[in-house]
């Protein structure tokens, strides 16, 4: 029987998955559990989703022959340009999909946590459109670093509230954001922005950016007259670009799948976020994953120069697909990610997300044949990272 990498009825990849969450969180699961694939199979939802991700987000993401990086590295390279959508990510597939859900759920508040600040902003972005208040949840740090993002949020009517525990990043953000919905799980629907978190949330952000792969299909048929490509290369943080980019070629065995993990300084520096190598099984955020770890089972603090990335866990579907063999990961340096993407800008006139760097540092870590179709996912534009590129190459 060939493997599933989809998730099963009961919210696991594998071993990986399910939904560990406090008692008072308990209903609303099960009312997402139950509701979320029947209310996105409804003919009315598929309609307002693909009008809003047409007209709003400007979908299809054109899907580029990158000419001159094709050159230097000896491969046909696309590049899926997820940073032409508005608000400059991925991230809108998914929020503009869980609001129109929260809407028919009867939720009246929306909360969400950011890292980078693009989740942030695409959820703060979707409440205005839907007339819903908003509260984002921000590591301190984050905030100092991603200070465009944190504007735009505010334009748009979101509060954004600092997480200051911990290390003030994503994973501190996620936890205040989750101490918040225990409070009125009733009225707030919490869109969380990655595939992480307890099922039904790993599934639901996969399947609202599997609109990424799905659009892959048919623009390979029309270029290069096969849906299939050899690689599909992605980031992974949480990992939901890499989830909507591999999405519809998981049980397509003969295309390969490549996450990049952001390694910081160096993966035995102690400042890393490259969780494949360092983590083990654990439990973050009502999911069991892969996850940075010390022996007593306390949260390893993860570092990355990109802000999106600085996770400690990885979604548990990736968790699978890594444990598996299905994907492989690798992992880009800071160091590695700033010229793979100051690289991009030279040769493309494109200028990527740091996070989307730590895909594009992927292609001098393989080795490709000259008709090897390489596709890309250029999740995110680099307008939010200027001060990063600025402060690290002396500009």
């Amino acid at each position: 029987m060939q493997k599933s990498y989809h998730v099963d009825e009961k919210g696991y990849y594998g071993q990986f998955g399910g939904s560990f969450v406090p008692e008072m969180l308990y209903p609303n699961m099960k009312i997402l559990q139950e509701s979320y694939l029947k209310i996105m199979n409804e003919p009315s939802f598929q309609e307002e989703f693909h009008s809003l991700l047409k007209d709003y987000v400007g979908r299809p993401s054109p899907l580029y022959l990158a000419k001159r990086l094709s050159e230097k590295y000896g491969a046909k390279i696309y590049l899926k340009r997820e940073d032409l959508n508005h608000t400059g990510a991925h991230k809108i597939n998914n929020t503009i999909g869980q609001i129109l859900l929260a809407k028919r759920l009867g939720k009246k508040k929306i909360i969400a946590e950011t890292g980078a600040g693009q989740h942030g902003v695409a959820t703060a972005t979707v409440c205005a459109l839907a007339g819903m208040q908003c509260t984002v949840y921000m590591g301190a740090i984050d905030i100092e670093r991603q200070a465009p993002n944190v504007a735009r949020m505010k334009m748009l009517g979101a509060e954004v509230v600092p997480a200051m525990s911990g290390s003030k990043t994503l994973k501190d953000a996620t936890n205040e954001a989750i101490r918040a919905w225990i409070s009125d799980p009733v009225n707030i629907h919490y869109i969380i922005g990655s595939v992480v978190g307890f099922h039904p949330y790993p599934d639901m952000v996969a399947r609202f950016q599997s609109v990424i792969s799905e659009e892959m299909k048919w623009q390979l048929k029309e270029k290069e007259n096969t849906e299939n490509p050899d690689y599909i290369i992605a980031c992974v943080g949480g990992g939901s670009n890499a989830a909507g980019a591999f999405y519809h070629y998981l049980d397509q065995e003969q295309v390969g799948l490549i996450a990049v993990e952001a390694s910081g300084r160096g993966v035995d520096s102690g400042a890393s976020a490259a969780t494949s190598v360092l983590g083990k099984e654990g439990i973050i955020h009502g999911s069991k994953t892969l996850l940075m770890q010390t022996e007593d089972g306390q949260i390893i603090e993860p570092y990355s120069i990109s802000a999106g990335l600085d996770y400690p866990g990885v979604g548990p579907q990736h968790a699978y697909l890594f444990e598996s063999g299905r994907a492989e990961f690798l992992n880009a340096t800071d160091d590695e990610a700033m010229k793979a993407g100051l690289e991009l800008c030279k040769l493309e006139g494109i200028i990527p997300a740091i996070e989307s760097s730590h895909a594009l540092a992927a292609l001098s870590k393989k080795r490709f044949k000259k008709d090897d179709i390489v596709v890309v996912n250029l999740s995110g534009r680099g307008d939010k990272d200027l001060d990063t590129y600025i402060k690290y190459f002396d500009l």
